[in-house]
């Protein structure tokens, strides 16, 4: 799969375990497709780059974001002392993002040619970060792709107890101001669903883009 029209219909492809598509290039060009298309990439080790379109896809209605008692004290406590910026450091944060150690997990999907690919997009302003510095350090960051009728969360990172929380409510809030009313987070962890994220159907997601 390399020419931009390889990717198949997710409505109507065979998938199987949510992959709809094998190999091809991993560029700016091809993640613009997918996304348009609902359809992200997610290296694994050993096998040809695998596409995917889930049988249930994570979102957050963003009227169903929830802050917690224990983050709504940090915010308060912090907030005035953190710069937000939006776009002014993706490579940075989408470094942090595969340096960051989770639990459970060996090393991290995202390779060098995601870093390459998402950046190149990042560069013809198809993906975006949002940064929270806390005396000129970055201490959290999240960075996503922006398609024509919506948002895809992908990855972030924290230096700092509840850091990449306020990330993503800060990254809500912008995302509010352009018109957005939810976003996709592919797979609902759990700290997306302490903050709101939950599971709908493949059929309603691909409605909705």
């Amino acid at each position: 799969m390399s020419a931009l029209n390889d990717f198949p219909d997710p409505h109507d492809a065979d998938i199987i375990d949510g992959v709809i598509a094998v190999g091809g290039l991993l560029d700016a060009p091809n993640l613009k497709l997918s996304y348009s298309l609902g359809i992200f990439p997610w290296p694994h080790e050993g096998y040809p780059l695998l596409w995917f379109c889930p049988d249930e896809r994570g979102i957050l209605e963003f009227h169903e974001l929830k802050i917690n008692r224990s983050l709504a004290k940090w915010i308060r406590k912090y907030e005035p002392l953190i710069k937000v910026t939006v776009n002014q450091a993706f490579t940075q944060v989408i470094h942090e993002c595969q340096q960051q150690v989770r639990a459970g997990q060996k090393g991290s999907w995202i390779t060098p040619e995601i870093i390459d690919a998402y950046t190149e997009l990042s560069q013809q302003g198809g993906a975006l970060s949002v940064e929270c510095w806390l005396d000129d350090e970055l201490i959290s960051g999240i960075y996503g792709v922006r398609s024509k009728n919506y948002f895809s969360c992908e990855s972030m990172f924290f230096k700092k107890d509840n850091a990449s929380k306020y990330a993503f409510v800060r990254l809500v809030q912008y995302l509010k101001s352009q018109g957005l009313t939810w976003m996709d987070l592919q797979m609902v962890t759990d700290v997306c669903e302490s903050l709101g994220g939950k599971y709908i159907s493949r059929e309603e997601f691909l409605d909705r883009i």
